[in-house]
């Protein structure tokens, strides 16, 4: 690898978008790429530092709490992915403007990683190719569920698949969504960090537990497709939704209370936002079961995937 030798643009822009995952019974396998992006500028700067290097400004959600040279997660992917191809980069300048806000269960790690991939392989000069784009986030975030939705958009069901030599490449596939079904979305204003809610799970889970989350996994697949009023009973979860409740009281109450009334409720990812899943906007029946501290909004699958907008240079 030569230092600052880019074959490709020297700027590269893209968008990328929140994921939910589990959406309650698909533990580590199902997600839902959301209508909310990240937006991301990298331009290559050869002679404005040292190569590898970075500087990075942001604006909105959460905007504070990215750090500002190369090792924020967009920076740092980018980098890596570069090296990946056979580049060394030069000095990096990146733009973000976020509206994703993080620790809230909607993949905002997922989708600085995706954006790093997609940036870092455009800047090598490498083709769009969904498939190494997802092996390679899914290997830099550890499990596939959010960045496959975040590549793919839509809904996604994704699964590792051995390789040989103990190495396992990450494989997903879209599914269909049935148009009528609205998604809403709460959103609290407190955090809870992945590594907690995780951490609060099980070491294993019973027989009966895992055929009656197994079943309503496969179920879910139909209600989002073709059966959406099959959606409150192929929500439900005997694995890990319950089990993170001493991290996220509220979110708990708040899925309980919703289910109770018939909706589809799951907690999103790893908490602690809440999604509905229906055939009408319940946003008014969710604000007002979550009170004044919560967000709550319609918001549309996405079902582009992450983009690269406007590579040049």
């Amino acid at each position: 690898m030569i230092a600052g030798a880019v074959a490709g643009p020297s700027t590269v822009r893209v968008r990328v978008p929140a994921t939910s995952a589990n959406l309650g019974p698909g533990f580590d396998s199902l997600g839902m790429a959301l209508r909310l992006h990240d937006d991301v500028e990298v331009r290559v700067v050869p002679d404005g530092g040292a190569p590898g290097r970075a500087s990075v400004a942001t604006c909105g959600e959460s905007a504070a709490d990215f750090p500002r040279d190369e090792s924020n997660l967009i920076a740092h992917t980018t980098i890596a992915t570069m090296r990946r191809c056979g580049v060394e980069p030069p000095y990096l300048d990146l733009t973000c403007a976020t509206a994703l806000p993080h620790g809230r269960g909607l993949g905002s790690s997922a989708a600085a990683i995706v954006a790093g991939v997609l940036a870092g392989r455009t800047l090598a000069a490498r083709h769009r190719d969904p498939d190494a784009e997802l092996a390679l986030a899914a290997d830099l975030e550890g499990h596939p569920d959010n960045v496959a939705a975040c590549v793919y958009g839509g809904v996604t069901i994704s699964w590792n698949e051995a390789e040989g030599q103990g190495h396992e490449r990450a494989r997903a596939v879209r599914i269909p969504v049935h148009p009528d079904i609205v998604v809403t979305l709460a959103v609290p204003g407190h955090r809870v960090p992945t590594s907690a809610a995780r951490a609060m799970l099980p070491a294993s889970v019973t027989h009966d537990d895992a055929v009656f989350t197994g079943a309503r996994a496969a179920l879910l697949v139909q209600a989002m497709s073709g059966r959406p009023d099959l959606l409150l009973p192929a929500t439900a979860d005997r694995i890990h939704q319950d089990m993170r409740g001493g991290t996220m009281p509220q979110t708990l109450h708040l899925v309980h209370a919703l289910r109770r009334q018939g909706i589809a409720a799951v907690v999103s990812g790893a908490g602690p936002s809440v999604l509905a899943l229906a055939t009408t906007d319940l946003q008014d029946v969710v604000a007002a079961e979550a009170g004044s501290d919560w967000r709550v909004a319609v918001v549309d699958i996405d079902g582009g995937g992450a983009q690269v907008l406007e590579p040049h240079g």
